[in-house]
């Protein structure tokens, strides 16, 4: 799958800290690039190199191939509105990443195994599609009596859910309240450089 999965620990160490507050990533031991030469001092980055480091950073954080981000992107700058606003409600707002920070997952990688394998349901409805677009007043929930192994472990989570979310854990639903807002941005990814980035 062509997406940030396979090198996460690595890229955390690249840029010092694990993307998702993950306290058993490497990157807390050892908050410095893999190799002989990692321990060295840091090379200054470019411009571009900062805005591509940005743009790495929000592709690791959500999982998602490049190709999934461009065409994040190309929707998001079209219609009205801001562009940053709305590249960040497509990613925050995609199926996958709702599970994972609702704390029905303990992981982004985990809530795109536990979304593709059937075991979410969107108003009801089951949803196999990681990137599904949820709406403001949607409900995503587990089947507890189909999927008695996944509702176990998401009740055992202890993520803070963000404030556009609202999450009944007993009950192993998440409504999304409102749409997702800038300043909610995770890992101080600066998206602004992204648009840069892709605008340049």
């Amino acid at each position: 799958m062509p997406t940030a999965s396979r090198a996460k620990h690595k890229f955390c160490r690249r840029i010092g800290s694990c993307l998702w507050g993950d306290p058993k990533c490497p990157s807390v031991k050892r908050p410095y690039a893999a190799g002989p030469h990692g321990k060295g001092k840091r090379v200054k980055l470019s411009t571009y190199g900062e805005l591509q480091l940005e743009k790495q950073k929000l592709r690791n954080y959500y999982a998602i191939s490049e190709k999934q981000l461009q065409i994040a992107y190309a929707k998001a700058k079209s219609g009205a509105g801001q562009t940053d606003e709305k590249l960040f409600r497509f990613l925050a707002q995609r199926l996958d990443a709702l599970v994972y920070h609702a704390g029905f997952a303990p992981t982004i990688f985990a809530a795109k195994q536990v979304v593709n394998h059937g075991h979410i349901l969107v108003d009801g409805k089951r949803v196999d599609r990681s990137s599904c677009f949820i709406k403001e007043g949607q409900v995503i929930s587990i089947d507890a009596e189909k999927s008695p192994a996944v509702a176990e472990a998401a009740k055992k989570n202890n993520i803070a859910a963000p404030g556009y979310l609202e999450v009944d854990l007993d009950n192993l639903k998440a409504t999304l309240v409102r749409a997702p807002q800038l300043d909610e941005i995770p890992a101080n990814i600066k998206i602004m450089h992204v648009i840069e980035y892709y605008a340049r």
